[in-house]
């Protein structure tokens, strides 16, 4: 991700801490300046007394502040807490080109802790590969890099096919901490895959029913059954491929749990707890130390699909969709009617202020939640018709939206202009309903796709012809790099030969060449000039 340094660049900040109608930042002419704040700072700290009834004092207090009236203060004449304070209220781009203005504030803003925040509040903690710690390299090193690996699923791919499943897929998960793929289908039996070679690693035993529904992290793998049955594996301390799904280890790490009355359709981890949707219209909340039922939400319709975040779950229920309070066990909001027949599928922002729906109408919607104290209100934002079919499957990772389809169609969508950073409680910026169509449409696949997930530059996907497809846009990411860098070698490149003609024009004495000639010829001037009239007059002498 780069940053444009621009000569005048306007940024409206409002910060409480200034005053209460705000203050107006301007970037420009190598320095920040606050014009409406009156800046009674001094770099030698003194303490002026007034007694009542001092004229002399006031006198002199008077002049002292014309005189400071008439110095031009800069941003970086403020105390360093009440600069942290300012930039962390404006967003990465507008961070970015404050860090462009000089070398102090390129400190100030390139060490700012709102880096940890927009990394965070996008993607989460970053993913620990091969045990690099993440403290080597600054928040905003590792957000500039994850921004702009986001853009590579516009490049190349490479597509692998997976073959192992006798029937359908129905779906399909990606553990990226573990470079792992887990899928499961109508052949009731659960795989595991590894990512980067696409390779079959292990396979369970039939567990009996049909699995809708799997989910993973690096201590607990679950699978859902239509028998209403959970099934679940720890995780082997030492084990490289984390789960024994063959049977083979001593240590017995497979269990079931029984509480629904329907097949399980939907299935989601977090740190604390596990989460059901069943077709027994509930969804059921599991503790993860006791792997006990804590608690129920019941529902009037069938359960498609669920998204959890921090004390909120959202459910779809029949063509409803529910945001729950956990600890009061009460719906905060209901949508009613979000598609035209039953939402299908859901997915959620990391930070738990937008909610996608899929469903039976081929549509895809976006909505804002909203929180005022107790109350709790949807908004919509913006929707899509990208399918002809039913959608049954969304995954989300930012800014990308990935939509899986019954007319065996994959649909990205690019959500980075309507997701806006809500920064000390300022209003959030959104954009028009009309929004531009998917950014790209992977299809050729004549049967439902029933399942998709994405992840470390991988789309995963699984469908009714019972093969698992990998898109893999890691190609793109190499193209993409060596292209910056052939950029920036350019460009150092034509810096270098730029000084060397300036130090010859130098001691030679003679002006700049090329200052003359873009003086002579500008741009935007008149097009009859010297050299266009020479090129007239060459091209009549040829003919």
């Amino acid at each position: 991700m780069e940053f444009d340094c621009q000569e005048r660049a306007e940024v409206a900040i409002f910060s409480e801490g200034l005053s209460n109608q705000g203050a107006e930042l301007r970037i420009g002419d190598g320095s920040v300046e606050i014009p409406c704040v009156k800046l009674c700072y001094q770099q030698k700290k003194t303490t002026l007394v007034v007694p009542s009834g001092s004229k002399q004092l006031l006198a002199a207090d008077k002049d002292s502040c014309a005189t400071t009236s008439s110095h031009r203060y800069s941003i970086i004449d403020l105390p360093q807490a009440l600069i942290s304070e300012i930039l962390n209220c404006l967003d990465p781009k507008e961070l970015g080109l404050v860090s462009c203005v000089s070398t102090c504030l390129h400190r100030l803003a390139s060490e700012h802790h709102a880096w940890k925040g927009f990394y965070c509040e996008r993607w989460g903690l970053p993913i620990v590969f091969g045990g690099k710690a993440s403290e080597e390299r600054s928040w905003k090193e590792l957000f500039i890099e994850r921004e702009f690996r986001s853009k590579t699923f516009l490049g190349r791919y490479s597509l692998d096919t997976l073959y192992g499943h006798t029937e359908a897929v129905r779906t399909v998960f990606l553990l990226a901490s573990a470079k792992l793929i887990f899928t499961s289908g109508y052949d009731c039996v659960v795989r595991m895959w590894g990512m980067e070679e696409g390779l079959s690693i292990a396979a369970s035993r039939p567990l009996g029913c049909t699995i809708r529904a799997v989910a993973a992290d690096t201590k607990l793998l679950v699978a859902g059954g239509t028998d209403g049955f959970i099934h679940c594996w720890r995780a082997v301390d030492g084990l490289r491929n984390l789960f024994d799904l063959t049977g083979f280890q001593k240590e017995k790490t497979e269990f079931r749990l029984w509480e629904h009355e329907g097949p399980i359709t939907s299935l989601v981890l977090d740190m604390t707890n596990i989460y059901s949707g069943s077709w027994d219209m509930s969804v059921r909340i599991w503790d993860r130390s006791s792997f006990k039922c804590i608690k129920t939400l019941r529902h009037s319709d069938w359960v498609w699909g669920l998204a959890p975040h921090d004390a909120s779950v959202a459910c779809a229920a029949g063509s409803d969709v529910y945001i729950w309070d956990i600890s009061s066990e009460t719906p905060q909001a209901i949508i009613h009617d979000a598609h035209e027949g039953n939402t299908y599928s859901l997915a959620r922002s990391h930070s738990g202020d937008f909610l996608f729906t899929g469903g039976e109408d081929g549509g895809i919607k976006m909505f804002e939640i909203r929180k005022h104290g107790s109350e709790t209100s949807v908004l919509l934002i913006s929707q899509w018709m990208p399918h002809t079919g039913p959608v049954y499957s969304l995954s989300f990772e930012f800014p990308w939206l990935v939509s899986a389809s019954g007319d065996g169609k994959l649909a990205l969508i690019d959500v980075r202009k309507l997701l806006k950073t809500n920064r000390r409680g300022l209003p959030k910026r959104v954009s028009s309903r009309i929004v531009e169509p998917p950014q790209r449409m992977l299809h050729g696949f004549g049967s439902n796709l029933f399942s998709v997930d994405v992840g470390c530059d991988r789309i995963v996907c699984g469908g009714e012809e019972g093969v698992v497809r990998i898109w893999n846009f890691t190609q793109a990411l190499e193209i993409e790099k060596r292209a910056r860098a052939l950029k920036g070698m350019r460009l150092e490149n034509r810096m270098r030969r730029r000084r060397t003609q300036m130090e010859m024009n130098a001691k030679s004495g003679r002006p700049d060449q090329c200052s003359i000639a873009a003086h002579k010829n500008p741009v935007t001037g008149d097009r009859n000039r010297a050299w266009h009239t020479k090129r007239r007059a060459s091209g009549k002498a040829k003919a």
